[in-house]
């Protein structure tokens, strides 16, 4: 007998409720969406229209849904970090099943409340570490545990943010100041931290780590620039690579990714003349050094594991955008991939062996960023709530609790400049 579709509460409908969202437009006989809860009028209303939701199911906040009855078998927590606490207290006591967006807070003493909170409820709960429900990272654990590389003896891995993500998201953007949202290790690298710890599947047992905010503050503005890039002088503006002008307005209904980030920068509307009107008068038309940004563009952290395993991760804004790189050394072989192949090489026979993992046909889709992650979440948490069998289930709340515990340790130790001990 076939199972009833689950419904829906999207709190949120920004980008990442929309990638979440998307999945009830690709599968409706399995998830639908029955309630939105957006401050932002146009994304509430465009979200409604898409998904048919009725008029009084739509709010402008999770506080007003959060004063109704249950409406749907599940809530989706897309808001920005430093609300997820508070959305959790109000929503998981009217007994939804949550999946809540990372990071879970930046505040160590809020991601406790947050479990005890869940926990209090008996909630089915789920925070997105997309990268743990990718293609290639079931291929990859299943490498490992096999024995293929025998012992697990170190690995690096690197994330490469992307020169213009730094400058949209982390400079200009909801992620650019740690007051309003959290520092950059975990706004931007949480879930790759618990990528970590979920293939050395081994405990972190101390820390260390270096970086800085080292190229967009003032002191490396440019002589002569305007600190709005509309007004800046052609002879600087030309030049400079981190140009709002150039990435949003040059570069207009170029692909897919600058139609993304204009319908962003312009609350959802996305044409020209309110690409035009955001760069004069938003955020998003700053010049990259003028802006009240304070997270680091750059950062490496050193951990210890238990065996011991040795790693490093490394974050960096002055990359292009490409995959994020791991390479794991192991006692009897190697493993290198680009986050879509994979290549083992083996020391015994001396012959490498590669795995393709691209994006299946199933996941092909506007809901498969991340390399399938945003798709395959929904899939195993859509398939939780309905049949009660959270086996599928990657970052439940211990497990995310315990990779936060590590980015917290490990900002700690880039700030106080020593090594902490788990």
């Amino acid at each position: 007998m076939p199972l009833k579709p689950v419904t829906l509460a999207i709190i949120g409908a920004g980008k990442r409720g929309e990638a979440y969202a998307e999945y009830a437009a690709l599968h409706p006989e399995l998830a639908q969406v029955v309630a939105i809860a957006e401050p932002r009028e146009l994304l509430r209303d465009r979200m409604a229209r898409a998904f048919h939701v009725k008029p009084e199911n739509c709010f402008a906040s999770y506080d007003e849904l959060s004063r109704r009855p249950k409406l749907a078998d599940a809530a989706l927590i897309c808001t920005q970090d430093r609300m997820h606490a508070d959305a959790i207290e109000k929503i998981a006591p009217l007994g939804y099943s949550i999946l809540l967006e990372k990071p879970m807070s930046p505040d160590v003493e809020e991601c406790k409340k947050i479990i005890s909170c869940i926990e209090r409820n008996g909630n089915l709960f789920a925070v997105c570490h997309v990268l743990l429900y990718t293609e290639l990272t079931q291929k990859l654990r299943s490498i490992v545990r096999a024995g293929t590389l025998g012992e697990i003896v170190s690995m690096q891995h690197l994330e490469p943010v992307a020169w213009w993500h730094q400058a949209h998201s982390f400079v200009r953007g909801n992620w650019r100041n740690e007051s309003e949202s959290s520092f950059m290790l975990m706004a931007k690298s949480c879930h790759d931290m618990d990528w970590m710890r979920h293939v050395i599947d081994r405990k972190c047992v101390r820390v260390a780590s270096f970086g800085s905010l080292r190229h967009f503050k003032a002191s490396e503005q440019p002589a002569g620039a305007a600190d709005r890039c509309m007004a800046c002088p052609a002879a600087i503006e030309n030049h400079c690579p981190y140009s709002a002008k150039r990435l949003y307005l040059t570069h207009f209904h170029r692909d897919a990714t600058i139609d993304y980030l204009n319908d962003v920068i312009t609350g959802g509307a996305g044409t020209r003349e309110a690409v035009e009107h955001a760069l004069h008068h938003g955020p998003y038309g700053r010049c990259v050094y003028a802006c009240d940004n304070d997270v680091v563009d750059h950062q490496t952290v050193m951990l210890e594991y238990e065996g011991p395993v040795s790693a490093t991760f490394t974050m960096t804004a002055f990359t292009p955008a490409i995959h994020r790189t791991t390479r794991i050394f192991g006692t009897r072989g190697f493993i290198e991939t680009d986050f879509v192949k994979i290549k083992v090489f083996d020391f015994l026979t001396e012959k490498e062996t590669l795995y393709d993992t691209s994006i299946s046909a199933d996941s092909a889709t506007a809901a498969s960023g991340h390399g399938g992650g945003d798709y395959h979440l929904m899939k195993a948490f859509v398939y939780a709530v309905a049949t009660g069998d959270t086996s599928g289930i990657h970052s439940g709340a211990q497990a995310t609790l315990n990779s936060h515990l590590i980015v917290f340790a490990a900002e700690q130790a880039r700030r106080e400049a020593r090594v902490v001990d788990l």
